[in-house]
């Protein structure tokens, strides 16, 4: 393959970030309504929450991770059978995902340097992690942390319709137009097996 030409895959790398971000999103979802809309003793929910932050700067710093790395590495070119209106909505959806990667947990992050009770982050109960600075130091924290967490709340749910938005068009490429823009992202057992029964069928 002649350099600076995109691969027919995906890297390692990428699918490794990929699965372990959507893994990581799927989780923030389901503690963040858990700790929303069930009611838990204090101490459940204090070590959900701190979970729940974890989780959430370990998606920041892999966001920043994945885009070195995309950066880095010229990604797979869509399949030639796209309409362009298919191909700018799919990097439209791409560069909104990115966006959110980064700016739903910075605010989550400001929520919590934010918050009056003023709550130490360590991660896995292992790792301090700092408040922002101004916002952990502003004199009435309050009115700036509603306008935080309702903005948050805000953006956590347009992830969760963009992500869902994204795995129905996966599946639509694999199951309904059948080319490899899903097997490709897979792992490279289950994605070399898919593209190799593909190429046997032609």
């Amino acid at each position: 393959m002649a350099a600076g030409q995109p691969s027919p895959r995906y890297t390692a790398v990428a699918v490794f970030l990929h699965w372990i971000m959507a893994l990581g999103i799927i989780a923030l979802a389901v503690i963040g309504l858990t700790m929303t809309h069930v009611k838990l003793k204090p101490f459940d929910l204090f070590k959900l929450y701190q979970l729940h932050k974890s989780i959430g700067i370990t998606i920041l710093l892999a966001a920043f991770l994945r885009l070195a790395w995309r950066l880095a590495h010229h990604p797979p070119s869509l399949p030639a059978a796209m309409s362009p209106l298919e191909r700018k909505a799919a990097e439209t959806s791409h560069f909104l995902l990115y966006g959110l990667l980064f700016v739903l947990p910075f605010t989550g992050w400001a929520v919590v340097s934010a918050a009056p009770l003023n709550i130490p982050t360590v991660l896995y109960g292992l790792v301090p992690w700092p408040h922002l600075p101004i916002l952990s130091t502003l004199h009435n924290k309050a009115p700036v942390e509603h306008v935080l967490a309702r903005t948050h709340d805000y953006l956590a749910f347009a992830l969760i319709a963009l992500v869902t938005l994204h795995a129905a068009a996966a599946l639509r490429h694999h199951l309904w137009l059948r080319d490899d823009v899903l097997t490709r992202m897979l792992p490279r057992g289950r994605g070399h097996q898919s593209e190799t029964a593909n190429r046997d069928k032609l």
